[in-house]
Formats: C-alpha cells, sequence, structure tokens
C-alpha cells in the first residue's frame, strides 16, 4: 500500500495545481491535490476522502454507471436506483405492451414482487484506479508505426486487466488519456439483476419531446427509478427469485431545501466523449462534412420511422427507443454545427495550433515536434469526403435494422454454417435468442423504406468519395430508386423472419446464405466502409502520432491550457455552481435558474405527443397541491441550471450540495452552448437538471407511491 501511496502523489506532483471552477471532469484520485481547496471556497463540506476512498465507504459507492451509457445514483438502503427516463427508455419499452403500455401510462410497483425485470439491464459500481503509464508507455518507441505500437499496448493492458479482476469477480479497464500520453486502470464490478421500481408517464417524463429537447427553459420529469437485486451475500448474480435488494456501500440522502442562485452543485458521473484536444481541421471537418451527414441521414430514418409509428400504439413501442436514441443525437449534431461555426471554434484552435507551431520549430523542438501540425492538417484535407461519406453509411446502419445483418445475425449464421455439429448444437440457443429479440424490435413494410431510403440517400449525396460497389451497381440500374430492390431483397431473403432463420439451423447450407442479398448488401456496405487506401492508411499512422505528439506539446509548452484528459466513460467529478442564464421572456421564474409547474401548464397543448399533460397534474396546479415539496416561493420548482462541465454519458448524474446530499439529476444541455464537447464556454454553457423535489413530488403526491419515499433518507 505504502508503494501505492508513493506513485499516487508522485503522479499527483507531475500534474497542474491550477484549475477553474466550473471547467473541467476530474478523476476522482486526484481531487485532494487539485480540487479540494477550491471546492471548499464555492461550499463544499465534505473531505476529499468522503468523496473517493478504497478502503472506505465514500461518494463514489453511490454512483453507478447505468447500462453502459448513462449514469445513476442509489438512493436508499435497499438498492434503489434514481437515473433519467430517457436512460431506462430501453429497458421500460421492452416491458411495455400495447395493453399495457408502461411508457406511455407509467408505472410504480406496490411491493418488492411486483418491479420487474428487463431482460438485459446492469449497473456499474466504481471500486478503485490507478495510473499505469509508465508501464505500458515502457513497452513502446517512437519507432514503432501506430499497429505495432497498439498490439504491444493492448498486450499489455490484457496483462493489467487479468492481474486485477481477481479471478473474473472484477471488470477492469485500462484506458488512455492525454491521446495516448497517459493509462489509467479502472476496477468496477458488475450487477445484472437490475428491475424497474417505476417511470412516470411519457407526458411528463418527455414532456416538450424534441421541440424542447437541448433547449432551456425545461420543464420535464426526465427520471425513472430500478433496484439492484444480489445473491444473499450481497454478490452480483443472475436474476433469481431469491435474489435480495443490494445493500450498498453508501447512498445518497435527499435534500427538500432546494436551490438558490451561487450555491455549490457538483455531479458525479460517467461522461462519454469530449474533444477538447481536437485540432482545428478535425473540427472543420465535423463541421462541413461529418456531422451534416449525420444530421441528414439521421432525420432521413427518424421520418421513416415516424410514419409507422404513428400508426398504432404497437408500431410506436416498436421504434421508439430507436426513434428516440436517432432523435437525440439528430438535434445534438445540428446543434453541434450552429456553436461550432457561431463561435468560430476551428478559428481559435488554428490561432492555437499556429502559435504552437512557432514554438515547435524552434531548434529545441523541431526533430521532435516540427511536422506535427501540417502531418494532421494533411490527414483531415485528405479524409474529409471519406467522413462525409462514413456517416451517411453509418446513418444507415444504424436506422435500418438489415443494413448491417452481415456483421450481425449474418455473422453468426456464418460461423453456424462452417462449424462442426457438435459445436452448432452450442451455439444455437444463443443464435435463438438473438434473432427473436431482433424480430421484436423490426416490422417488414417499414425496414423496405428505411433501407430503401437510407441506399438512396448514401448513393445520391455520398459525392465526393466513391460508394460500395454493390449499392452502385444497384443506384446505376434504377435511377438510384431503391425501393423494387429493397422490397425484393427483402421478401426473398432468408433474415425476413424468424422461422426462416430456425429453418436454415436445422438445414445449415453456405450457398444459401452468401447468395443472399441481404447478406450480399450487406456484406459489401462493411467491407467498403471499412476499408481505406494505402494513401489514407499511411496518413492515418502519421496522424495518430503526430495528434499524440501535440497534445504533448501543448502540455509541456504551456500553450495547451486545459488541465484534465478528455472524457471517455470513466467516473470523474465536475463542480461549479446554480447558475442562471440571462433573463428570458419565455420562462416567467423570478430568477432564469429554474422553471416551475406553472410554466408547464402553459405549454399544455391537449392531445400534442409533445406537450399533453395528464389531467391530474393539471387539477394538481389549479390547487397548489404541492404538499412540503413546495419551494419558500410558493411555487413547484420543476428544473434547474448549474455551469457544472458535462456532456452525453452524464445524463442521470447526481447533483449534489456541499454535503454530498441529492438535490437533483443532470439530464441535459443548453443548445447554445453545444460547442461544448470541443471547447468550454464559460458564459453559456449550462447543465439542466430535475429538482429533486419535482422527482418526489411526482412519485408522492402524483402518483401516490408514497411508500417508495419512504426508502430515502430525507433531509432538509
Amino acid at each position: 500500500m505504502k508503494k501505492i501511496i508513493f506513485i499516487l502523489i508522485a503522479g499527483m506532483m507531475l500534474m497542474p495545481i491550477s484549475a477553474k471552477a466550473d471547467e473541467g471532469m476530474w478523476f476522482l484520485m486526484f481531487i485532494e491535490r487539485l480540487n479540494h481547496r477550491d471546492m471548499e471556497k464555492m461550499g463544499l463540506q465534505l473531505t476529499a476522502e468522503e468523496i473517493y476512498s478504497i478502503n472506505h465507504h465514500s461518494l463514489k459507492d453511490a454512483v453507478v454507471q447505468f447500462n453502459g451509457g448513462c449514469t445513476a445514483e442509489i438512493i436508499s438502503k435497499d438498492g434503489l436506483v434514481l437515473t433519467n427516463h430517457h436512460c431506462g427508455y430501453d429497458g421500460i419499452a421492452e416491458l411495455s405492451t400495447p395493453e399495457h403500455n408502461l411508457l406511455k401510462d407509467g408505472f410504480w410497483a406496490t411491493n418488492r414482487a411486483d418491479e420487474k425485470k428487463p431482460s438485459s439491464l446492469y449497473v456499474r459500481f466504481f471500486v478503485r484506479m490507478d495510473d499505469c503509464s509508465k508501464r505500458i508507455l515502457a513497452k513502446v518507441n517512437p519507432s514503432m508505426n501506430e499497429l505495432d505500437r497498439e498490439k504491444a499496448i493492448n498486450t499489455e493492458i490484457a496483462a493489467i486487466e487479468k492481474e486485477n479482476n481477481e479471478g473474473g469477480k472484477y471488470t477492469v479497464s485500462v484506458r488512455p488519456f492525454f491521446q495516448g500520453n497517459e493509462y489509467y486502470y479502472f476496477v468496477y464490478q458488475d450487477y445484472k439483476d437490475v428491475r424497474l421500481v417505476g417511470v412516470p408517464p411519457e407526458s411528463l417524463g418527455k414532456f416538450g419531446g424534441d421541440t424542447d429537447n437541448w433547449e432551456w427553459p425545461r420543464q420535464t420529469a426526465d427520471f425513472s427509478m430500478f433496484r439492484v437485486y444480489a445473491d444473499k451475500d450481497g454478490n452480483p448474480a443472475d436474476y433469481s427469485t431469491s435474489n435480495v435488494p443490494l445493500q450498498p456501500k453508501h447512498y445518497l440522502p435527499v435534500n427538500l431545501s432546494g436551490v438558490n442562485e451561487g450555491d455549490f452543485a457538483m455531479i458525479l458521473g460517467y461522461p462519454g466523449r469530449t474533444n477538447r484536444w481536437m485540432p482545428a481541421s478535425g473540427i472543420e471537418q465535423n463541421v462541413k462534412f461529418a456531422y451534416p451527414a449525420w444530421v441528414e441521414g439521421a432525420k432521413t430514418g427518424m421520418d421513416n420511422m415516424k410514419k409507422y409509428m404513428e400508426m398504432s400504439d404497437a408500431l410506436r413501442l416498436v421504434y421508439a427507443s430507436k426513434y428516440a436514441s436517432t432523435a437525440n443525437y439528430w438535434k445534438n449534431r445540428q446543434g453541434m454545427i450552429d456553436a461550432l461555426s457561431k463561435f468560430g471554434t476551428a478559428k481559435s484552435k488554428a490561432a492555437q495550433e499556429t502559435k504552437f507551431d512557432l514554438w515547435a520549430n524552434k531548434p529545441a523542438n523541431k526533430a521532435k515536434y516540427g511536422d506535427v501540425v501540417s502531418t494532421i492538417n494533411t490527414y483531415y484535407a485528405l479524409t474529409n469526403e471519406k467522413s462525409r461519406h462514413d456517416n451517411y453509411l453509418s446513418q444507415l446502419f444504424r436506422t435500418a435494422a438489415f443494413g448491417p445483418i452481415g456483421r450481425t445475425l449474418g455473422k453468426q449464421l456464418d460461423n453456424y454454417v462452417k462449424a462442426d455439429a457438435a459445436k452448432r448444437v452450442e451455439m444455437t440457443p444463443t443464435i435463438l435468442a438473438f434473432a427473436t429479440k431482433f424480430y421484436e424490435n423490426i416490422y417488414l413494410p417499414a425496414e423496405k423504406d428505411l433501407l430503401a431510403a437510407q441506399l438512396h440517400l448514401y448513393a445520391t449525396k455520398s459525392v465526393g468519395y466513391a460508394i460500395a460497389p454493390l449499392v452502385k451497381k444497384i443506384g446505376d440500374e434504377s435511377n438510384n430508386d431503391f425501393t423494387n430492390y429493397a422490397n425484393a431483397s427483402i421478401d426473398s431473403s432468408l433474415f425476413s423472419s424468424l422461422d426462416k432463420v430456425k429453418a436454415f439451423l436445422q438445414a445449415p447450407n453456405q450457398n444459401v446464405l452468401y447468395s443472399d442479398p441481404l447478406y450480399a448488401l450487406s456484406n459489401d456496405m462493411i467491407a467498403h466502409f471499412n476499408s481505406k487506401s494505402d494513401e489514407i492508411a499511411k496518413s492515418q499512422n502519421d496522424y495518430g502520432a503526430s495528434f499524440r505528439l501535440l497534445v504533448e506539446g501543448l502540455r509541456e509548452s504551456k500553450i495547451g491550457s486545459i488541465k484534465y484528459p478528455d472524457a471517455n466513460s470513466t467516473l470523474r467529478l465536475t463542480y461549479g455552481k446554480v447558475r442562471a442564464l440571462p433573463a428570458d421572456a419565455r420562462n416567467d421564474a423570478k430568477i432564469n435558474n429554474y422553471t416551475t409547474l406553472a410554466s408547464q401548464v402553459k405549454k399544455y397543448k391537449k392531445g400534442d405527443e409533445e406537450f399533453d399533460l395528464p389531467s391530474r397534474v393539471l387539477d394538481m396546479e389549479k390547487d397548489k397541491n404541492y404538499g412540503r415539496y413546495a419551494d419558500k416561493d410558493g411555487s413547484l420548482h420543476l428544473n434547474f441550471l448549474t455551469d457544472n462541465d458535462i456532456t452525453g454519458g452524464n445524463s442521470g448524474s447526481p447533483v449534489l450540495n456541499g454535503k454530498g446530499e441529492l438535490i437533483g439529476i443532470a439530464f441535459d444541455g443548453n443548445i447554445e452552448a453545444m460547442a461544448g464537447d470541443v471547447i468550454f464556454d464559460s458564459k453559456l454553457q449550462r447543465t439542466i437538471n430535475v429538482d429533486i423535489r419535482y422527482v418526489l413530488w411526482v412519485i408522492d403526491k402524483y402518483a401516490g407511491a408514497k411508500h417508495i419515499i419512504d426508502e430515502m433518507t430525507i433531509v432538509k
């Protein structure tokens, strides 16, 4: 242990000691050194040990990664989990039927036996982390190309993960930081028996829909509740009726005092991805080539899903999750285009790189850094059109279920047909389970339209980079009208139904598989997507090394001002304060840092998919039936703003006061600061949070599920 402590202290001494209060996604293991003093000045009343400890329970033990893409928090001694509505969306949709539509109508378990288990849902607890930079970087040298470097690093990563997983008890992940200049390993424990406890109706949980997404002011009950179960000894276990609620090491007390402008707020969570070291030419590529294709491809998918979703509740459930995910990133990417363009982010990055290039070409630095900027710019110039092409094709893969069939169900059938009889018997249950799930989430008429529309968009809009050969052949023969092709190929394909797949498993035939039109099309597109010319391959290798050197050089020269690594789905802490945006006529709050139930009712539109409200909410607002959840001003506060630095993956993260008590749930950012994944805007960037009092009001006063409230530790 003394050796570990010495290594940690040595690592911390090498890191910068200044920190901007609201900017930054910080490692918990460095809080004492880098941030604790600033946080105390702002209102933190906890020690660094109470936030992150290896040997004792701490805040980190109450924060989990939720199903690999969101964050959640433990809020009771019996493993009650709180996250966003949109984070639980997949599981809730899976548990819904047209007759019992939990998404539409909401759900509250009356007792533990009533809690519902989605087929695949897990939470990940963070156990500890450590620096392994020296060990890994000792295995590489500057003469290696990027493939050899990656191979050497991956070999060492595998060894580190094996050494720390304690025979499979833990999941260990080694991740690169500062573009591969540092490495840390993270130890986790996964619990897979996670059950739905409650969710508000969609009219509350998704109030505002796509129109209000990424916007302020907001009025939405973006939350859902689950429970973690374990075996009788508290260990992870597969679902069983004999499992018991997990007794967590730490859970969060819930504070009902509300928030005021300037109050301290910190957020712990798993931010997914930022790119604040991205070069100027990379930003330019995204704004002009990649993101416009993403937006157009996503919108094409959404439009074709939507027309079927409007036909029936059953079809709405089939595509609800895919549509919601696509819509979220569609608006995000358009917001990023607008924000990055408006604020000239690429131009400011280019100015920094010009300054860096002057430093890099000084005699002492030239050999190592002299060609870095020019090499990076060459790579992006070479791949601009390919990035446009790849994003059109990526959206085809994301929205048209048969687009990627070659690498999903098709790959499984290919392995099956090549296996011997004994191996086939072993493989069959897995293939059938995957296929059953696949066909539950598609509707053939919709998939025909999705495939035809996306193929047309791809073939006609990817004009600066050659498209997949088979797509070009079909397009040339049909004047790029893929309707007949999509209809005929899906109708004749062995992938068109579960029964056909089952028949194939009974009589596997390689020729039948390889000649299948959907399988051939999908593999053609996948192979083309993954291929690259020798020129691009070499440039990509040179770019990888140069980007790593750029980040190293920006830190060494002090020209780069960023003092924290990019987000990459590892646990981080961000801190700041409750902070209003300038007054906005759309918000009638006294200070533009919160919204009220009254303002939500003003947006109400009867029968509108996005702005309808239950009649009970209208009556309760009219009667001011807020109970103990009312603010001191007499209104019920719904959402509030802080200036914390978050991104996707922080959805569901706990917003905590200086005592480590839960005051809200983070769920969104504001559209004006959509450039935040690339550059932090201290004036505009805000986090939008659900006020915890609104959460409790929905559960207690609206839904009448007070037994759930009684589980929590409520403080004022």
